[in-house]
């Protein structure tokens, strides 16, 4: 397992966006969060496609912190069932995998 990573989640507005980022910021589980949007996702639910604008929100942060991010991120989330998925950071400059462990 990598020692950092980033994690994925998205949701339906920017205002929640915002605050599911500041979530995770604020209790220093990850160092960053970055939001982007509007993005268009088609995805099954409910036994349809569904087709929405929803805005996406990744953290930066140390891999052994996943847990606590994804408890963070589910009871702040609107969803039944969010988005949470991870990738490992394969690499990445010192000062700055040191800034995610100095912050996180």
């Amino acid at each position: 397992m990598a020692d950092y990573i980033t994690v994925l989640t998205t949701t339906d507005s920017a205002e929640h966006a915002e605050e599911l980022a500041r979530a995770g910021v604020s209790a220093k589980v990850a160092a960053c969060a970055q939001i982007d949007g509007p993005i268009k996702s088609v995805y099954w639910w409910e036994d349809a496609i569904q087709t929405d604008e929803e805005w996406r929100v990744l953290y930066k942060l140390p891999a052994g912190r996943f847990a606590e991010l994804e408890q963070i991120i589910k009871s702040a989330h609107a969803y039944t069932t969010p988005e949470i998925i991870a990738a490992d950071i394969t690499h990445g400059s010192s000062e700055y995998l040191q800034w995610i462990s100095d912050y996180s």
